[in-house]
């Protein structure tokens, strides 16, 4: 690492439709994924990285989004967000420390789907290519198992 590396906080939060495996994954595939292509982020980098769920959530850990993708020598932990009256349910939240140059300002947090209500004012996503996003994360996923053979 450059003497000019510091660790800075990555955020990003989405929504899901249901509480099923399913869906806590590939909500939580797609926010990483976003996440890690809009800043260039290379796991070896991740010094940890922190998921949360809203306590109607609970049928998968969403951290295993992140080893579907590859991240298998990242710290990884889950837990329940703060319940508070009112607060945006059915939500994944994802905290990354990532060893990177880039100043506060340069960094691209991530919200999408109902969670962009959480922060309007970091949630103007170029658009998004829901396929080619799968695609994507697909490739991931495969080169992952082949690099375990």
């Amino acid at each position: 690492m450059s003497e000019n590396t510091v660790c800075r906080g990555v955020r990003g939060a989405t929504t899901v439709e249901a509480n099923t495996r399913d869906s806590v994954l590939k909500a939580t595939r797609q926010l990483l994924a976003l996440m890690i292509r809009r800043n260039d982020i290379d796991s070896n980098d991740v010094a940890s990285a922190v998921f949360t769920l809203t306590r109607d959530l609970n049928a998968e850990f969403p951290a295993l989004a992140a080893r579907q993708l590859g991240w298998l020598d990242v710290p990884l932990l889950c837990g329940y967000e703060l319940e508070v009256p009112g607060s945006l349910g059915m939500c994944i939240r994802i905290l990354l420390h990532w060893n990177t140059t880039k100043t506060q300002k340069e960094i691209h947090h991530v919200y999408i789907h109902d969670a962009m209500a959480l922060r309007p004012d970091l949630s103007k996503l170029p658009p998004v290519d829901w396929n080619e996003l799968e695609e994507w994360i697909g490739e991931q996923m495969t080169n992952r198992e082949s690099n375990k053979s």
